[in-house]
């Protein structure tokens, strides 16, 4: 049943659907491995993880949200989304983090308690870039809390879950007229059936070489062949996501989304072009430096801050260790300080994940 759910959620991210359709088709996917009472999506803005909408179903009502807001964002509770995000936690149980004890949380307490509600599972939809949204299903009074395994799940869906959000927020923001994401209509022999003016900038910056008959550039047919072969039934895990990271002519790199827009084989594909984050660059770099797994790992630390010690203690090794791993890092990435190093990598002042989440958790 849960592969069965992962390969569907798999395809509803393929699906090019707006984000409040994403949303309702997820969280009934969801509902059959991990049963809930109701649900919340949040979008929000990944520089500042400000919430900017939401979409709920059985949930709070009005005035009630705006309380949970103002907890969110000014009072101390637990598994707050920032605090989430920032730890690397991709999915948590109130009832885990109080060690059952849910009215230590004070939005449980002064809100979600009265309003019938019990346990809840949130989960963090962050990407490369940085957190877009995040999904909050619960359950109600008397009903029993998240177990483990159900955290387990949706902690392994994030990254699916995410890369659906941001695609439903692209398509939005190119069905809406707004600049900066370039979005293209496909029919089945990719002919094109609609390009806005930032598509057709994108294809020339891109070029279609020099083979005769060549309409597109061979990225946006490879993506787009994917996005059909991920509708016809093929698993995600076995043939990868529908997307591709590209350098176009002038230097610049670009992220290439497919989606189908409806179902059987006749259905358009949406292709949605954007300009990659510098956060997206970041493993990418990490892979033309030549960087080992361990290396990626400490980089990371120092992104965030941490002294060698700290590094030391947290991956359990002695401090000498750590500092020939920094004098690697700097040889291979020739750079000379942990702030040139950061600066090369994480030039948008955010950090990223260099390593999977699995590699990451064993250290």
């Amino acid at each position: 049943m849960r592969e069965r759910v992962r390969a569907d959620i798999g395809r509803l991210v393929h699906r090019g659907m707006p984000v409040e359709a994403y949303w309702r088709a997820v969280s009934d996917a969801l509902n059959a491995v991990v049963p809930s009472e109701g649900s919340c999506l949040m979008t929000m803005d990944p520089a500042t993880m400000l919430p900017t909408a939401e979409y709920v179903e059985n949930g709070l009502p009005a005035d009630s949200i705006s309380r949970l807001v103002e907890i969110e964002l000014r009072e101390p509770d637990y598994a707050k989304w920032v605090d989430l995000a920032r730890a690397g936690t991709a999915a948590a149980s109130l009832s885990h983090v109080t060690a059952g004890d849910l009215d230590l949380s004070r939005r449980q307490r002064e809100v979600r308690r009265p309003g019938g509600y019990a346990d809840e599972l949130r989960v963090v939809l962050s990407s490369g870039t940085g957190t877009w949204g995040a999904l909050t299903v619960f359950r109600e009074t008397d009903r029993p809390y998240f177990s483990s395994s159900e955290v387990r799940l949706l902690s392994s869906l994030t990254a699916l879950l995410s890369d659906g959000l941001r695609r439903a927020l692209l398509l939005d923001d190119a069905r809406a007229g707004r600049p900066d994401t370039g979005m293209l209509v496909l029919d089945p022999d990719d002919g094109v059936d609609l390009a806005n003016r930032e598509a057709e900038q994108w294809i020339d910056e891109l070029g279609i070489g020099g083979r005769a008959g060549t309409r597109l550039p061979l990225v946006i047919r490879s993506v787009a062949g994917q996005a059909r072969a991920i509708a016809a039934g093929k698993r995600v895990a076995e043939v990868g996501p529908a997307r591709a990271r590209v350098r176009t002519r002038t230097g610049r790199w670009l992220i290439v989304r497919g989606s189908l827009l409806g179902e059987g084989p006749s259905a358009p594909v949406a292709v949605l072009l954007e300009a990659a984050r510098p956060a997206e660059m970041a493993p990418l770099l990490a892979d033309m430096y030549g960087l080992t797994q361990r290396e990626r790992r400490v980089t990371e630390l120092v992104a965030q801050g941490l002294s060698t010690r700290q590094i030391a203690n947290r991956l359990e090794l002695a401090t000498y260790t750590v500092q020939d791993h920094l004098k690697s890092i700097f040889a291979k990435s020739g750079t000379g300080s942990r702030g040139d190093l950061v600066a090369r990598l994480f030039f948008d002042q955010r950090t990223t994940s260099l390593t999977n989440p699995s590699e990451a958790a064993v250290d």
